[in-house]
């Protein structure tokens, strides 16, 4: 078991909130794979607050995806508390603050939120003590390193978040400006852990289950966090290899919570996952273009039957 100051969970491998991806279907699926928590994609405060129904519905979820974290946005310390009481009403385990989305759309231009924040460090402390001060839930936060590399703030941030009285941080060990390019600072990333009486959960980089395990012993951070490598590979999570068959059967069992859960137009929302699930198989190129361009459930099976070893 691993401890995240107040919030327990059971492996100390966890999925990143990724947007257009960490759906219920694909957090359940990766709780069920051995991810220790799961978080939302990151929703909107101010959508939140306004009752905005498409915002409402990112907050749907199941019991067995917990431990599970809502993420939620903004810059306005008072919209994100209101926003924090709101979530806490549904029964969520925790509450994640976004401080490091690297989005043009977030960031508005270094005014906005996500990583924008990290430019603000003061006003990073007023949002996170006013989620705080209006729940009884943990809540974390999910940094990066800086706005870009000639202002790598982190300690600052970090001690503003400490100060506000967050239960445990994840750092992504790149800067806004770097957005996915480059590779992550885990020197850094270790440095925060090193630093701060909260617990760190280090980001960035991670392909394979090996990685995550050394990740988590060269950091000692309580904890390691895949995003991208995640996708299509829900594996990641434990020390299993699928075969063929099992890589079909995931791609049966997801695509049935897709369509439980969005009805038809689940199938739609499944091609991205479909595209990375098939990735090493043979005639992957053929494969994927009947498997994206199909309606029907019955169809996808039918091409899944047709991939073997």
């Amino acid at each position: 078991m691993t401890q995240l100051n107040k919030l327990t969970i059971d492996s100390p491998v966890v999925l990143a909130p990724i947007a257009g991806y960490t759906d219920s279907p694909f957090r359940r699926i990766a709780r069920r794979s051995g991810a220790g928590l799961v978080i939302t994609e990151l929703i909107s405060a101010e959508g939140i607050v306004r009752d905005n129904r498409k915002t409402i519905d990112l907050l749907r979820f199941f019991p067995d995806e917990r431990p599970l974290g809502i993420q939620i946005f903004g810059r306005d310390p008072v919209i994100m508390g209101e926003a924090a009481a709101k979530v806490q009403s549904l029964g969520p385990d925790f509450i994640d603050l976004n401080m490091g989305c690297p989005s043009s759309n977030v960031c508005k231009g270094g005014i906005g939120s996500g990583a924008a924040l990290l430019r603000e460090p003061d006003l990073v402390e007023k949002i996170a003590a006013a989620v705080v001060a209006s729940v009884t839930l943990p809540v974390s936060a999910k940094i990066r390193t800086g706005w870009d590399h000639q202002s790598r703030n982190y300690r600052d941030v970090v001690t503003a978040l400490e100060s506000a009285g967050v239960d445990f941080i994840t750092v992504h060990g790149r800067t806004r400006a770097q957005g996915y390019s480059g590779e992550a600072d885990w020197d850094i990333i270790g440095e925060i852990n090193a630093m701060t009486r909260m617990p760190v959960i280090g980001n960035g980089d991670i392909r394979t289950h090996s990685e995550a395990l050394e990740r988590l012993a060269s950091s000692e951070c309580a904890a390691v966090m895949v995003g991208r490598g995640a996708c299509g590979n829900p594996w990641i999570f434990s020390d299993t290899v699928p075969g063929i068959e099992d890589i079909k059967a995931q791609i049966l069992e997801h695509l049935d919570l897709n369509i439980s859960f969005y009805g038809d137009r689940g199938i739609i929302l499944m091609r991205k996952h479909l595209t990375r699930y098939i990735h090493g198989f043979r005639n992957a190129s053929q494969v994927r273009q009947g498997l994206v361009t199909t309606m029907c459930r019955e169809e996808i099976s039918r091409i899944l039957d047709t991939v073997h070893e």
